[in-house]
């Protein structure tokens, strides 16, 4: 991907070397055991909120600060991560407007080891993630080494997919596309929640392929950067996450989609490059 040297965005909050809390408690799963390991395995490496897998966790509200030296491939990181935001910025705000709106950018917080926002406290360990009560992403930039060394998806655009993912589900909430999944909260079997959230996840997909689209029109892609997302979207679908961890999949327990579902809904958007087909919530088929 083409970045070096192109705009950077102004809301990113860096908040590396402060913590609350001194981290998360063992969260108490449902099911447990190796069902347990599978859901935070899931939400490690994907993104989305953990708030909809975890529960019974406990933290406290200690307040610290230390002097955070960041090394010269986080500084890039960083710098690449806040051109690829500004570049959604720019996207999202064009199509919103196209439609008659107005796109509200939400704020990317860097962290390292735990962090606190509106949906709670969090460790690292859950991977990037979006907060819809404040509006905000959060993204350790340990989680890029995960990507590129345990799950073989390396490359800036495997990364830039992540982001996009993340702010397919800001757009999610600007738009209230996900309002299925939100109203079943606590009125449906588990079963049918976990549906929905794989159909709000391939959603967060296909935004995220839409954002790949324009990204092109504009010339930034470069040769192989298609099949990086590709890959990225592959390595962490739930079939896949699965059988890795302990050599089986269990269908009924998918929350984020299998490794073809997220891979043909981010290039859904990205060959369409619009808002109409990506109503995963009505599809027949997924």
């Amino acid at each position: 991907m083409k970045w070096r040297g192109r705009k950077q965005s102004s809301n990113v909050e860096d908040r590396r070397g402060k913590s609350s809390g001194s981290g998360l408690g063992i969260p108490a799963l449902a099911g447990g055991g190796t069902g347990g390991i599978i859901i935070l395995l899931l939400v490690m490496f994907l993104g989305g909120n953990p708030l909809d897998f975890l529960s019974g966790t406990t933290t406290t509200d200690q307040q610290s600060t230390t002097q955070y030296v960041e090394t010269e491939r986080e500084a890039e990181l960083a710098d690449f991560i806040s051109v690829v935001l500004a570049d959604t910025e720019t996207i999202w705000s064009d199509i919103f407007k196209e439609n008659g709106m107005q796109y509200t950018e939400p704020t990317l917080v860097l962290f390292n080891d735990y962090v606190q926002s509106a949906c709670g406290g969090q460790s690292s360990a859950v991977g990037p993630f979006y907060c819809p009560g404040d509006q905000k992403l959060y993204i350790d930039l340990s989680f890029y080494d995960e990507l590129e060394r345990n799950f073989q998806a390396p490359g800036d655009f495997a990364m830039a997919y992540v982001i996009a993912h993340e702010v397919g589900h800001h757009v999610q909430t600007l738009l209230a596309l996900n309002k299925d999944l939100n109203e079943a909260r606590g009125k449906v079997s588990e079963e049918e929640l976990n549906e929905l959230s794989v159909r709000s996840e391939l959603q967060a997909d296909y935004l995220a392929g839409v954002w790949a689209h324009h990204a092109e029109s504009m010339k930034l892609l470069e040769a192989g950067d298609l099949e990086e997302a590709l890959d990225a979207a592959s390595a962490i679908g739930d079939d896949t996450l699965q059988k890795r961890a302990q050599g089986y999949a269990v269908p009924e327990t998918f929350t984020h989609g299998t490794s073809e579902q997220r891979k043909r809904w981010f290039y859904q958007g990205f060959e369409s490059g619009n808002l109409e087909d990506g109503d995963t919530f009505e599809a027949n088929e997924l």
